[in-house]
């Protein structure tokens, strides 16, 4: 039954499209972040859903949309050039059928972030396909959020709709993007158009973020409660009464302490001896030779080159005798170890030249969306009120992650490269506006700015 129900569902979403062929970027948007064919088991699964609706995003942009609004940025060039790059060392990758293995959905990955952006051109469009972003990780959030609750997390043991380690069902992945999607969360409760943000959205917006905060503590990624510090801190910067604020944030920490299971404790208590933890020991060997690596192959290795590395290391180990500790250093010895970091794992694979890409396409995004804050956020015309706390939200949002990426390999999650994209079509979309503008009062034009909703899903 549940089955047929997704399989009804991704059939109705794919036949609106049909009409309004924006749907199908939407539709794609949420098939790849939910993977309903991993879910389903018959009906569901028979059926390429995802190179569907893939191809007929690009297909319905390319043959039937409105090209108006539309611009290739910078961001888009640089994100194409390391597409290109990627294609080039996977040609030449230390292991080739594991490098293929990978580019076989990176490439898809990093494509549709390019091509993403140019189908956003109104107001509607980018705040549907952040809502559909937004909602779509949800269903994984509040499901992992009830069974948190209910007491069936831990460390590697809290289950999800699939038997999954992969996209946003890897724990750490998910706990990151838990709390990058809570600012954006925020910003539909008081700009949200879709749906008006009266109390019921308020209330589910805030019942989602609840749902939110508890994955660090059911999935007990250490990685978690680092990205929840981060927003605290990012918080701040917004709080007009940041004594309240912190008062409020150090209550509710307090009164959630009792109820935090044993085993969290025991967990982040590595967080602050890194060195007696074995994944964090291998993690910095795994650094150490990757910058080795880097030295000897400085333009990378290809996907999964990390299959190549051996190393040994001294592991302590705490041994009780009564009430007495002791502390020896055994001596590990591992090899093909992932990278673990975001940032070496673009070392590894693509080399100073595609860690230097990447670096430049994060940076120039947290640089645009300030901009867009500083510009925007005191101007008074009605429809100019939402953009600077959007480009706030997807900034806070880019950071987190830019944290929780230095202990994961996730330099080409999916779901971050949606970010970015939205980041690509919201700079795109004020800097066309504020041309607008520009014209209107020099005389050139006599025409009102960029459509705020009109046309936003129909073809022409």
């Amino acid at each position: 039954m549940l089955d047929l129900a997704l399989f009804g569902f991704v059939l109705a979403f794919l036949l609106a499209g049909i009409r309004r062929p924006f749907v199908w970027v939407l539709a794609y948007l949420y098939i790849d972040i939910l993977a309903p064919q991993k879910i389903g088991w018959s009906i569901t699964s028979a059926f390429p859903i995802s190179l569907i609706a893939f191809c007929a995003a690009f297909a319905g942009w390319l043959l039937a949309d409105s090209k108006r609004g539309s611009r290739f940025t910078l961001r888009q060039f640089l994100l194409l050039c390391l597409l290109i790059y990627c294609a080039i060392s996977t040609a030449y990758a230390d292991f080739p059928v594991d490098a293929a293995n990978k580019w076989a959905w990176v490439w898809k990955a990093m494509f549709f972030a390019i091509f993403f952006p140019l189908t956003l051109t109104t107001r509607l469009r980018i705040e549907g396909a952040a809502l559909v972003m937004v909602l779509t990780a949800a269903a994984i959030i509040i499901s992992a959020g009830i069974k948190t609750a209910a007491g069936g997390g831990g460390y590697e043991n809290l289950y999800y709709f699939v038997n999954d380690n992969s996209g946003l069902y890897e724990s750490s992945t998910l706990a990151t993007v838990a709390i990058a999607i809570i600012p954006l969360i925020l910003w539909f409760t008081r700009y949200g158009t879709v749906f008006a943000p009266d109390w019921r959205v308020k209330l589910f917006a805030y019942s989602l973020i609840a749902a939110c905060l508890l994955i660090p503590v059911g999935t007990e990624a250490r990685t978690g409660l680092l990205c929840i510090g981060l927003l605290c801190v990012l918080m701040l910067r917004e709080a007009k009464r940041r004594f309240t604020f912190l008062t409020v944030g150090a209550l509710l920490a307090v009164v959630a302490l009792p109820f935090l299971p044993q085993s969290f404790y025991e967990r982040m208590g590595t967080l602050d001896r890194p060195s007696g933890d074995q994944s964090a020991s291998t993690r910095v060997a795994v650094w150490e030779w990757t910058l080795d690596y880097a030295r000897e192959h400085p333009m990378g290795g290809g996907f999964d080159a990390y299959r190549s590395n051996r190393f040994t290391y001294n592991m302590p180990v705490t041994q009780k005798a009564g009430n007495v500790e002791s502390v020896e250093y055994q001596q590990v010895t591992d090899e093909a170890r992932a990278y673990h970091s975001a940032f070496f794992e673009m070392l590894g694979e693509q080399g100073w030249p595609g860690l230097g890409l990447w670096l430049w396409i994060q940076a120039l995004g947290l640089w645009q969306m300030e901009r867009l804050r500083r510009g925007w956020r005191k101007r008074k015309g009605a429809a100019e009120q939402w953009q600077a706390p959007l480009a706030s939200a997807l900034q806070y949002g880019q950071l987190i992650y830019l944290l929780g990426a230095l202990f994961q390999g996730i330099a080409y999650q999916p779901f971050i490269l949606m970010l970015i994209g939205l980041q690509i079509a919201l700079w795109t979309y004020c800097r066309q506006s504020d041309s607008r503008h520009r014209k209107i009062e020099l005389g050139k034009v006599s025409t009102p700015s960029l459509p705020e909703t009109s046309d936003a899903v129909t073809a022409p």
